[in-house]
């Protein structure tokens, strides 16, 4: 199973950013990621991009199995990402770091969630390796 992880906007800030995300950064989670996908007998492959436009291209070109997708703040506007994902028929999970129903009004709404199978939220870096488990059905 070949699974594509993709970062959105500000995400390559983690380890520096509001504490509220923890002390990781974006690699130390990306290398976590590589050594559980390992354990389950899948290939990994990671994008990240604080540009919208290359996002979607990212979905659009990607040919894995499945797509785990922390969009960042694109998450609650870019009917663009919403649109791509809608188009791609392989399994879709959506990541917080943070619990965003806990969070500001605006957070409390995804666009993209609907295009998505599930979403994972509010568990630190660890959201990233409960979604690996969710693409591989455990």
């Amino acid at each position: 199973m070949k699974v594509l992880v993709i970062n959105g906007v500000n995400l390559n800030k983690l380890g520096s950013r509001s504490k509220e995300y923890g002390t990781l950064t974006l690699a130390e989670i990306e290398k976590t990621m590589k050594e559980r996908a390992k354990k389950l007998g899948m290939e990994i492959e990671f994008f990240t991009s604080n540009f919208e436009g290359a996002i979607v291209e990212a979905i659009q070109e990607c040919a894995a199995d499945a797509i785990i997708i922390n969009a960042g703040a694109h998450t609650h506007y870019s009917y663009a990402i919403a649109d791509a994902l809608k188009d791609k028929t392989c399994k879709k999970v959506e990541v917080h770091m943070t619990n965003v129903q806990a969070r500001e009004e605006f957070r409390r709404t995804s666009v993209i969630s609907p295009y998505v199978d599930g979403t994972i939220a509010g568990f630190g870096a660890n959201s990233y390796l409960l979604a690996l488990s969710a693409v591989k059905g455990e």
